[in-house]
């Protein structure tokens, strides 16, 4: 099936619709295409293709035409007027008494229908600011409850590695990320380092998830038995990305361990026990 990508934000999800009859759509043409609600204007993100049809919900919707420039003006304007919106809706949530906070405005192309994007901690009986809001506008009011990871796409900022947030800048949908993620990696878990400015897990703990699940397929566990090349031990710490570990090696039970590092190619796992959590048996928590 022939299709082309169309994205309506700069790091919003890629949608498929179908060309119609245009065969001439390069990578970033605005396109005016028909959506659910209405007419919409949008970039090309991914160019005419044949595609297989599993995955995708049919029938798609249609390209109109490539946008012209009175389009793209009317787009502007509408960027514009969202601004306006905006202001005018704090002004009234503020008159309500209402405790949400507006995140963002999003009008619609044909400028039928206009979109408030907010957050709050619990539900919101907002019923007679959508009744002003109506009156005001003269459209169709909508207005959307979002979360946390939503709201820090749509506002964007600065993640402690120092670069803009990856939600804002290329990545279309959200993925799952559990603490897991960050115990395989051998992350600290406080949640001032493993958190990011929506206060949930950081994306980014998902990029390198599988990898590190591989390598430690053959790595022993802290706490775990196992014999080196000077004798038994108990491993201590293990190194991931080097491949190594520490363990302390008694030649006698009265005696002092000595502690080395060795690759794990070296080690054979002889007792697989609890890893050090709380309440873990192994020797290194009994010390």
């Amino acid at each position: 099936m022939i299709i082309v990508g169309v994205r309506f934000k700069e790091a919003g999800k890629v949608y498929y619709f179908d060309p119609d009859k245009l065969e001439d759509l390069p990578l970033g043409t605005p396109v005016i295409v028909e959506t659910g609600r209405g007419a919409a204007y949008g970039i090309v993100a991914l160019e005419i293709r044949d595609a297989d049809v599993r995955g995708l919900s049919l029938p798609l919707r249609k390209v109109i035409r490539p946008a012209t420039a009175q389009d793209t003006e009317q787009e502007e304007n509408n960027r514009n007027r969202e601004e306006d919106a905006r202001e005018t809706c704090a002004e009234k949530i503020k008159e309500h008494g209402l405790d949400m906070h507006l995140v963002n405005v999003e009008l619609s192309f044909d400028l039928s229908k206009i979109i408030f994007y907010f957050t709050a901690d619990g539900r919101v009986d907002f019923r007679e600011l959508v009744k002003d809001l109506a009156a005001t506008f003269r459209m169709r009011i909508e207005l959307r409850q979002i979360g946390v990871r939503d709201e820090a796409k749509m506002l964007n900022g600065i993640g402690i590695c120092g670069r803009t947030l990856c939600c804002a800048t290329f990545l279309d949908e959200f993925q799952p990320v559990s603490i897991k993620s960050a115990k395989d990696q051998g992350l600290s878990l406080n949640p001032t380092k493993i958190s990011g400015v929506c206060g949930k897990l950081m994306c980014c703990l998902k990029y390198e998830e599988e990898t590190y699940v591989e390598l430690t397929k053959g790595l022993p566990g802290v706490g775990d038995l196992v014999q080196t090349p000077a004798g038994k031990g108990d491993v201590l710490s293990i190194n991931i990305l080097r491949q190594t570990a520490r363990v302390a090696v008694r030649q006698k039970p009265n005696e002092d361990p000595t502690v080395d590092i060795y690759p794990a190619a070296d080690i054979k796992i002889l007792e697989r026990r609890p890893q050090c959590e709380r309440g873990c048996k192994c020797p290194k928590c009994k010390k």
